[in-house]
């Protein structure tokens, strides 16, 4: 049974730090793609981050490069995402997911969307004051 448990969010000042977990379960995360995701009220989901091991990648989206670092665990079978210099745009539900997909799997390379995504976590609240 796939599942992926998000946590770690909460309320931070701006310029602060947060780290968020992705407890995976089920499937081998090294084989495919891990996403991190956030939705802010009224908008669409949104792809921030991407880390996979065949072959291995990474990506960020332009508005958390520099600021977010994506990384795992792999004897833990959990995905982090640490978060620096957040802003009060960052807040948002974050969500990671799983691409168990053949053609997926490059993180460079793929699409970033949550429509590429077939498993996810529950979401966890993170909120940056100003």
């Amino acid at each position: 049974d796939v599942q992926l448990q998000a946590s770690g969010g909460g309320l931070v000042q701006a310029g602060g730090s947060l780290r968020l977990s992705c407890a995976t379960s089920g499937f081998s995360f090294d084989d495919y793609a891990i996403g991190w995701f956030r939705q802010a009220p009224g908008k669409e989901r949104e792809g921030i981050s991407c880390i996979s091991y065949s072959p291995s990648s990474l990506y960020y989206a332009d508005s958390v490069k520099g600021r977010f670092t994506i990384s795992t665990n792999n004897a833990k079978n959990t995905v982090y995402l640490q978060m620096n210099s957040l802003k009060p745009e960052d807040t948002a539900v974050y969500y990671c997911a799983a691409d168990l997909s053949a053609y997926g799997r490059d993180c460079t390379t793929r699409a970033h969307t949550k429509y590429e995504y077939d498993y996810w976590g529950q979401g966890t609240q993170v909120t940056v004051s100003s």
